[in-house]
Parts: C-alpha cells; sequence; structure tokens
C-alpha cells in the first residue's frame, strides 16, 4: 500500500477524513460515452477566422459532423464563475462563486475566494493533533456527482473549481484552479539577479519574491523564502487571540514569531561567466544550467520540525549568465505523489499518475503569467513554459482517455486563456503594448497555442470508440484590454465613496495587501454609499449587512438605480465611447440559496475597458477614471458584458439549441446517460 493511500485508510478509521470512506455504488454498464475538451478562453472570432482558413483542421472536422455555436457565459465572465456555472449547470445564486475575491462584510477585507481554509494546531508547539483543511465555498451539485450516483463512471481532469476535490462514486478528479502552491499562493514566484538594487528586493506586485545577489569570487548565497511555518503561525495565533490589547512581552514574542514565519531554504549559486552557465545548490541538489535552460523538475523539503515536513518541486531557468546573472525560480508545487492535502479522489490518484507519467505540474494557475508581466521573464521563456504546461495536461488526459474507466470524460486546460491575457498586444495594432518589431517574433503565440489543441482533439478523436459524443468548448472569450477604468474613483468623483481628508496616492498591489496595513485608506465608512471591489462587483454599504452601513435598506433600490443609471451613462472623455456595454441589478441575474452574497451591480464593460488593478482590491487614486494599460497583461474577459463575450461549443453531434449557454452543459450530460436532472438547475439539453 502507497504513502498515501495508507493516510487515507489511517484517516477514515480515526474519523478525521480526507475523503469518503463509503463503498460507491457499482457502475452501471453504459454504451454510450462522452468526452468535454476545455479550452479555457478560447476565443471564437479568433477560431472561426483561423477555422475557415484550414488553421484548424480538427476543429472543422468536427463541427462539420455536428456543428459548431457560440457559447452564452456567466453573468460574470470569469472562469471560476463560469466553470462553476458549468458543473453545476446553475447561475451563481446557486453554486455562490461569483468572483475570484470575496468581501467581509463586516471588515469589507477581500480574500481569495472559492475555499476556506481550517489552520492546523500542535500539542505542545510540536505535535500535530489537528490537520489544515480546506474547504470549497462552492454550492450546488457537480454532474459528475449526480452521475456516479446512478452508476456513470466519470473522470474529472484539471477543470477549474475542482479543489478541494470531491467525492465522486464510480469517478476519479485531478484537481485543477484554485489548487495552490507550498506558500498556499496563487503562484509565488522568485527572481535572484545581480543587476537588483536593494530597494527592489522583496514581494513583486503581482506575487513574486526578488533577491539581490552580491557576488564574491563567483559565488553568491541567498535563500529561496518557503511555506509559512505552521507551527509558528498556530502560536502566533495564540497570542492575538488574548484580543487588542497585548503586553509588552506578547508584542515582543509576536515580533519574534514573525521574523521567523516563513521556512527558508539556502541557495548557493557558482557563476561560470566565461561559459555563460550557473550551478545553483539547493535541497541537496546540483543544477547546472546553461544561459536560457531549463531545469527538470527538482524535488524540495522543508521541514517545520522534526514531525512536520512539507514536499514541493520547482523548475529552474536561467535567464541570463553574460554581464549580469539573472535565475527565475518556478513557484514551488506541490508534488503530486506527497501533496500537502489531497489534490485528488480517489487520494491516491495524483500519485498513481506519477508512476506512469512522471512528475506534473500541479498548481491550479499553471502558466506563467506574473514573472513575464513583472518583466523578469521574456516572451519566449513564457511561451516555452506554457506550452510545457499544456504538453502535462495533454499527456494526462491522453493517458485517462486509453485507460478506458470513464463513460464521462471531462478535461481543462487553461493555456488557451493565459496566452490570450498576455499576447493579446500582438493581434490588437491599437493595444498601447502594441510593438511592430514584437509583434513580427510573437505574433503568431495565440495561434501556436490554438494548434496545439486543435492537434490534440485529432489525438482525441483517433483514440475514441466509434460513436462517442465530443464535445470543444470554452467557457468564455475575450477582449482587449487597453485601458483601465478606476471605478472607485468614478464613485468618489460621484459622491457614492467618501474619503477622509485628501486622497491616498496609487499603489501596487503588494504594498495594499501587506504595506500600511490599512486597505481601504481614508475611506468614511458612515458616509460612503457604494464602493467597488473585485472584477466589475459594486457593493452598497447597507445598513445591517455591512459593518458600517450607510444606506438605509428603505433606499436601497433608489441607490441602485441611480448608480446603474450613471453607470450606463459614463464615456471616455477622449473618444466619447460608452464604458459600459451592459449594467446589471442582481435581482435581474441572480437567484438561489447564495442570492445575498452577489454583487448588487455586476458591471459589463465594452471592449477596450477593464476594471483597473487597483479598484480589484479596492482602491481610489486620485486622478483620472481612465488611464492606459502599460502591462504586458494586455487582454481579458472578467468584468466585460457576458452578452458580448461567448465562449464556443463545437459538437459531432447537431444540437436541439442554436444558441446554447455554459449552464446547458450540465443537464445534458445527465440527460444523455438517462440520469433525472435535480429541479434546481437552470440550464436545459441540448441534444
Amino acid at each position: 500500500m502507497g504513502a498515501s493511500r495508507a493516510i487515507a485508510v489511517a484517516a477514515c478509521l480515526l474519523g478525521v477524513g480526507v475523503g469518503s470512506c463509503q463503498q460507491g455504488r457499482p457502475a452501471q454498464r453504459y454504451s454510450q460515452k462522452m468526452v468535454i475538451l476545455g479550452f479555457d478562453g478560447m476565443e471564437p472570432t479568433l477560431t472561426e477566422q483561423w477555422m475557415a482558413e484550414g488553421r484548424l483542421p480538427n476543429m472543422a472536422g468536427l463541427a462539420a459532423q455536428g456543428g459548431y455555436y457560440r457559447l452564452e457565459t456567466s453573468h460574470s465572465p470569469e472562469s471560476p464563475t463560469s466553470w462553476a456555472s458549468f458543473a453545476t449547470g446553475s447561475n451563481a445564486g446557486k453554486h455562490n462563486i461569483f468572483d475570484f475575491l470575496v468581501r467581509d462584510v463586516r471588515t469589507y477585507l477581500p480574500d481569495l475566494g472559492i475555499v476556506k481554509k481550517t489552520m492546523p494546531e500542535f500539542f505542545l508547539d510540536f505535535v500535530p493533533i489537528k490537520m489544515p483543511k480546506v474547504t470549497s465555498i462552492r454550492g450546488g451539485t457537480s454532474f459528475w456527482v449526480t452521475a456516479g450516483r446512478h452508476g456513470v463512471r466519470s473522470s474529472i481532469l484539471t477543470v477549474p473549481v475542482t479543489f478541494p476535490p470531491e467525492d465522486v462514486e464510480n469517478g476519479e478528479i485531478l484537481s485543477g484552479l484554485p489548487l495552490p502552491d507550498i506558500r498556499a499562493t496563487i503562484g509565488t514566484f522568485y527572481y535572484f539577479a545581480t543587476d537588483l538594487s536593494r530597494y527592489e528586493e522583496g514581494n513583486t506586485e503581482m506575487g513574486g519574491i526578488l533577491k539581490r545577489l552580491v557576488m564574491d569570487r563567483g559565488v553568491a548565497r541567498t535563500e529561496l523564502v518557503g511555506p509559512q511555518n505552521p507551527i509558528i503561525k498556530a502560536r502566533q495565533r495564540k497570542i492575538l487571540a488574548k484580543g487588542p490589547s497585548l503586553s509588552d512581552a506578547d508584542r515582543a514574542e509576536l515580533a519574534g514569531l514573525t521574523a521567523r514565519e516563513d521556512i527558508r531554504l539556502p541557495v548557493t549559486i557558482h557563476w561560470n561567466r566565461p561559459e555563460r552557465r550557473a550551478t545553483i545548490e539547493i535541497g541537496g541538489h546540483s543544477i547546472g544550467l546553461a544561459e536560457g535552460e531549463w531545469s527538470k523538475w527538482i524535488t524540495l523539503e522543508f521541514k517545520a520540525n522534526l514531525l512536520v515536513r512539507m514536499q514541493g518541486m520547482v523548475q529552474l531557468f536561467l535567464v541570463r549568465a553574460d554581464h549580469e546573472l539573472q535565475l527565475y525560480v518556478s513557484p514551488v508545487n506541490w508534488r503530486p505523489d506527497k501533496p500537502l492535502l489531497p489534490m485528488s479522489s480517489p487520494s491516491g490518484f495524483s500519485a498513481d499518475l506519477v508512476d506512469r507519467l512522471g512528475l506534473y505540474r500541479t498548481l491550479g494557475w499553471a502558466e506563467a503569467t506574473w514573472p513575464l508581466n513583472e518583466d523578469r521573464i521574456d516572451d519566449k521563456a513564457f511561451m516555452d513554459d506554457l506550452l510545457a504546461a499544456f504538453d502535462d495536461r495533454a499527456n494526462v488526459l491522453l493517458h485517462r482517455l486509453d485507460a478506458r474507466k470513464w463513460d464521462v470524460l471531462v478535461w481543462v486546460s487553461e493555456a488557451t486563456d493565459r496566452v490570450q491575457h498576455m499576447m493579446w498586444r500582438f493581434v490588437d495594432k491599437t493595444h498601447p503594448m502594441y510593438d511592430q518589431a514584437e509583434a513580427a517574433r510573437f505574433g503568431d503565440s495565440i495561434l501556436r497555442v490554438y494548434q496545439r489543441a486543435d492537434r490534440l482533439v485529432g489525438e482525441v478523436l483517433e483514440r475514441v470508440e466509434p460513436g462517442t459524443r465530443v464535445i470543444v468548448m470554452s467557457d468564455h472569450g475575450f477582449h482587449s484590454f487597453r485601458q483601465a477604468v478606476n471605478l472607485n474613483t468614478w464613485l468618489v468623483n460621484e459622491g457614492f465613496l467618501a474619503i477622509r481628508g485628501r486622497r491616498a496616492e496609487m499603489k501596487s498591489m503588494n504594498e495594499m495587501f501587506l504595506g500600511s496595513g490599512e486597505f481601504w485608506e481614508k475611506v468614511d465608512w458612515p458616509r460612503t454609499k457604494a464602493y467597488a471591489m473585485g472584477l466589475g462587483q459594486v457593493f452598497i454599504n447597507l445598513k445591517g449587512r455591512e459593518g458600517q452601513g450607510a444606506v438605509d435598506p428603505a433606499d436601497y433600490k433608489a441607490v441602485v438605480d441611480d448608480l446603474v443609471a450613471r453607470l450606463r451613462a459614463l464615456t471616455d472623455p477622449k473618444t466619447g465611447r460608452a464604458i459600459m456595454s451592459g449594467v446589471y441589478k442582481r435581482d435581474d441575474i441572480y437567484s438561489g440559496p447564495f442570492f445575498d452574497n452577489a454583487p448588487d451591480i455586476q458591471t459589463g464593460m465594452a471592449d477596450g475597458y477593464r476594471v483597473s488593478w487597483q479598484t480589484t482590491l479596492g482602491g481610489s487614486p486620485p486622478g483620472e477614471i481612465l488611464y492606459p494599460n502599460l502591462r504586458k497583461w494586455s487582454g481579458d474577459h472578467c468584468g466585460f458584458d457576458y452578452k458580448t463575450i461567448p465562449g464556443i461549443l463545437i459538437s459531432n453531434h447537431p444540437l436541439a439549441e442554436a444558441h446554447p449557454r455554459v449552464i446547458d452543459l450540465a443537464p445534458t450530460v445527465l440527460q444523455y446517460f438517462g440520469v433525472p436532472i435535480p429541479a434546481e438547475v437552470d440550464g436545459k439539453p441540448l441534444f
């Protein structure tokens, strides 16, 4: 018995379960089969153009057998929302995933949504007595859970919003987003360089850690910041639980613990400048790299104490080794054979894949968008890494496809989404970041990924049994992100968001999270009627709901109506174009048990305009409402009008509905296998 399975059995016997201890119902014999291939963010206009030009022959051939359709996305066209709607067949009011971020209504502070975390506990600050736990906030029931109860075998592979993995009778799940890195983030990368100044060291805006290298006779010593020490974090929580009035001794102890809260690994770098090479010593490994070379996966161990150890793995990339030395280290992925928490169901499934495929990346956000956006790697390195991420997931797909242990198989790659986020600047010549010379080199980046997806579709079609229903789909499309919209600045100007004294200057996201400690800096909540947070969401500061609510419930409708009217009238002062394509009240688009968690207003911006990063995190800097997007993150879908940003659906069997929706896929699968469709499902079968 493998270690992961032994842990699962022991946990089952002790009643602390990491998975279900019940035997599933026996699988039924189904002659029909279905495969759903998801390519996150695949854009209809590009797909249609390249199909017509013969560049996507397998998708075109699939469409000729059945049909090609534009697929209506979720009302908030964000990947977590759309894929949760896909899984449950329901609007967000029934599954509770409205945005990447959620707000604490008492404190107004944001947190990364989708999951809740319960911290571990230790006896005598040494022996673990309670394991950490991660719980999804997603409600509703996935169609694969419903199907499994009726004996349908399923294989669910890297679909977003599948971490932590559900227990699925007669099924298997390999988790996707939001499976974190070892620091419990969406992707903390590392960058070591001789040409960094002391002032650049530290945390970057997009989630990296920068370290300055000081060479002594060709050798530099530094460190890699690993996970937070759970034992020290538990001691910090005990002190903070005493209340706001801490003693001087408590404060001193807390400061000492904070200085030691991260587990760090020493790193030694030997620079062979004449040969433009470096040797990196880390975690007992010695890795030699030439300039521009990637390493294989390197396993690392982080020790909290003798009993608590965490396994991870990284890849190294030697960016430069001529006159300066620059080293990129990927986020520390969980090892799939030794994950920190179960990342698959059954829990040993992720390890079984390693036995057959070798190590593969596990981070939910698998592609290196953040270091490219921070200019720490270049476009070529980004594309090399992205295609490797695509192939990692494609290998898992083909292996499980050939295993034949499924009736319905669902697989998702997000490489199509990530390449468009970063490379849209090369297909939009009006984008502020368009560069003709760079476009000549990398202008085909999106096409290359679409063609890789098309080849995979061909491989799947060759391997499936005759008569298998095959669907290729995307959860939403894409728009250009040319102008950033400071919604909170606009709310201040319009008198909805009140500020005490002079308005705070624009800050980086890292400063807003980790800097002054005051997130909504200078906001006067008792005089504030509305505020924006997340990707296009506006909330009314309602009495009885928000911690310092200012709007009486009797005035709620009037405030919402006023805001909606003004947002719909918002125009670009330079061009006169409407910034909003649609503005939606929550009463009109959401229903269900999680309705009260919905934003009061969901904005839907027009092509070219996206909510600013500042607004996403509650910032309201002074100055213009609009400013040009000068980042490589140049394409997006979040915060746009859902009516204008559909995904795609290609089927080898004609649909009965000419205008399919993402919520229609779940009931389509259930009906195909003769499974009763639950009453709470909003979608309708397509076959």
